[in-house]
């Protein structure tokens, strides 16, 4: 019997609709609503926003100079976006919603491919709205192994967060735009936990040397840190090789964004106390991470760590020379702005205020249609920002490390975050080297959300 073109469509419309067969060559990152059991067991599980059902999202890791490639599938009834924070990336991949690219739609994906210039601990998560979006769980480690890794035991990465959630519902507490918090101290919450979990521990060997990568996820909680039974090394800043390893003997101080790594021995004794510690709001030390010490790794301790090895490319030259551009931080509550650029026109504080802007760098409110600084390729610049707010601020900068510079011209670590507190004066030098619209901003992300936000351009 001979097939009809009727008979052929007849017949495929019996056949299950299938979508059509495309290579898949490109991992799938999967921005989904999952739930998860962020507070102890005897409180309802939390509805959140992730990447991959999980949160933090899946630590990922590739060697320095490879090329990462990851499409975002958008499985959210909102817009999204994922900036790979701390990377040089190229700046059509800085996910940064607005500014470099459009956001992503719910049911749409978008290609992320890019090199890995730098070894170093760095991290991704949502830049849409992100006050809310990293707030409801958006974010994961990105980690770049060097080619000559340093001499550990255990490599072990500590996603440090805080959550504000209802423990009658599980549900994370409404109030991402409410104006106390935005034009306050930021979005605080009632639990603090790593890697997802308000009681995260492992366990090591007495004299075991570890690698801790933290970071610091966190919408707006500033961390004060210390180490117990453990005696350790600072090693990197915000993915950056310090020139030496420097001993860890006081509180350490992790903003908003900002990661340090540590090589710790484990000192303690089978069944003494041991890991990292935070400073509580009631002035106590209470552990964030535990360390269950089991056994013994050697029967001594080992020598101070060498330096890891540094990232190419990264000199600063001769900063006293270089144009300084002034950046005062402006705003939030107690002192606000009498007026500033918002939309196009210098608008009065009245109107801000209903508009939901509570902040501004450089009297400019969001993103302004033309840049703070326009700057060459190659160029070495200088801003000068000054706190002129009753709140600290961790300041960032995209697709680029910077160095703080002293009043004495000394230059300081390399860094993309710095805490900027109250009545104080920070400036930072970089050489702009990356090409493109770069974003500066606030990392509490309040902030940013209600107006800390500028951007630079570099051509």
């Amino acid at each position: 019997m001979r097939m009809t073109r009727r008979g052929f469509c007849a017949g495929l419309a019996l056949l299950p609709l299938a979508r059509p067969a495309v290579a898949q060559t490109m991992p799938l990152l999967t921005a989904q609503e999952a739930m998860v059991q962020l507070a102890p067991d005897t409180y309802p599980a939390t509805p959140v926003w992730s990447y991959d059902g999980a949160v933090p999202g899946p630590v990922i890791r590739a060697a320095q100079g490879d090329r990462l490639e990851r499409r975002l599938v958008n499985d959210l009834n909102v817009p999204t976006s994922i900036h790979w924070h701390g990377i040089r990336i190229d700046n059509a991949m800085d996910g940064v919603a607005g500014l470099t690219q459009d956001p992503v739609p719910p049911g749409h994906s978008f290609d992320y491919a890019f090199d890995l210039p730098d070894a170093g601990t760095y991290w991704y998560h949502a830049h849409t709205n992100s006050m809310e979006q990293v707030a409801r769980g958006l974010s994961g480690a990105l980690i770049v192994e060097e080619t000559t890794p340093p001499d550990v035991d255990r490599d072990e990465v500590l996603m440090i967060d805080d959550w504000l959630i209802d423990p009658d519902t599980g549900r994370f507490a409404d109030g991402f735009a409410a104006p106390m918090t935005l034009s306050h101290g930021g979005r605080i919450g009632n639990l603090v936990g790593v890697n997802g979990r308000y009681d995260y521990s492992l366990s090591a060997r007495q004299n075991e040397r570890l690698r801790l990568r933290l970071i610091n996820s966190a919408n707006a909680r500033i961390f004060g840190l210390r180490l117990e039974g453990l005696r350790g090394w600072a090693v990197a800043l915000d993915g950056m090789p310090l020139a030496e390893p420097g001993p860890v003997t006081d509180t350490l101080v992790l903003a908003p964004a900002q990661r340090i790594d540590l090589i710790v021995d484990v000192t303690a004794e089978e069944g003494a106390a041991a890991g990292l510690l935070f400073a509580a709001a009631d002035d106590t030390w209470r552990a964030l991470a535990e360390i269950t010490v089991a056994g013994r790794s050697a029967t001594a301790s080992r020598d101070m760590p060498a330096p890891l090895p540094p990232n190419p490319r990264m000199e600063v030259g001769s900063p006293e020379t270089a144009r300084l551009r002034d950046m005062p931080l402006q705003g939030g509550a107690m002192r606000g702005l009498e007026r500033a650029r918002f939309r196009g026109r210098v608008t009065a504080w009245q109107e801000l205020v209903r508009n939901g802007r509570f902040w501004a760098l450089a009297r400019q409110v969001g993103l302004g249609e033309t840049p703070f600084a326009t700057l060459s390729r190659g160029e070495t610049a200088r801003i000068r920002m000054t706190n002129d707010t009753i709140f600290p601020h961790a300041m960032h900068l995209h697709g680029m490390h910077f160095r703080t510079r002293n009043e004495d011209g000394a230059l300081g670590p390399l860094r993309d975050t710095v805490l900027v507190m109250p009545n104080e004066t920070t400036e930072i030098a970089f050489v702009a080297h990356n090409p493109g619209k770069w974003l500066l901003h606030c990392h509490m992300l309040g902030h940013a959300a209600s107006g800390m936000t500028n951007w630079i351009m570099v051509s």
